[in-house]
C-alpha cells in the first residue's frame, strides 16, 4: 500500500499477483479506469508483454463492482476504525479482504 498513485504500484501489483500463481492465463483481462498509472507506457508495454487484454471504463459507472466494493470497505472497515499508522490500515485492510470479504461476507450478486 502506497501513498501515491504512481504506475510502480501497478506493477509491483502484477509482479506479486504473478509470483502468488506462477503464470497468467492467456488473454487474461486487465479492467481498470483511465488513470495515468493503468495507461502508462511501462504497464501497457507489461500487460502486452503478458499476453493481457487491457480494458478501461469510461466512467465510475462502468466500474460498478469496482466502485461498490471501495464503498462497502469504507462502510464496513475504514470509517469504523481510528487507525494511528499505515501499517494498521494495511494490515486490517488485508485482513478484511482476505479473511472477512472473500470468505464470510454474504455478497448480493451472487443471490
Amino acid at each position: 500500500m502506497q501513498d501515491n498513485l504512481k504506475r510502480e504500484i501497478v506493477l509491483n501489483s502484477l509482479n506479486m499477483a504473478y509470483k502468488k500463481r506462477s503464470h497468467f492465463p492467456k488473454g487474461i483481462i486487465f479492467h481498470s479506469d483511465k488513470g495515468s498509472q493503468y495507461s502508462s507506457k511501462e504497464v501497457r508495454n507489461y500487460l502486452k508483454l503478458n499476453n493481457f487484454h487491457q480494458s478501461m471504463s469510461n466512467s465510475c459507472y462502468e466500474n460498478s463492482i469496482k466502485e461498490t466494493f471501495f464503498s462497502t470497505l469504507k462502510k464496513e472497515l475504514v470509517h469504523r476504525c481510528n487507525f494511528i499508522t499505515r501499517k494498521e490500515v494495511k494490515s486490517s485492510i488485508i485482513e478484511y479482504v482476505e479473511v472477512f470479504y472473500n470468505r464470510i461476507r454474504a455478497h448480493s450478486a451472487l443471490d
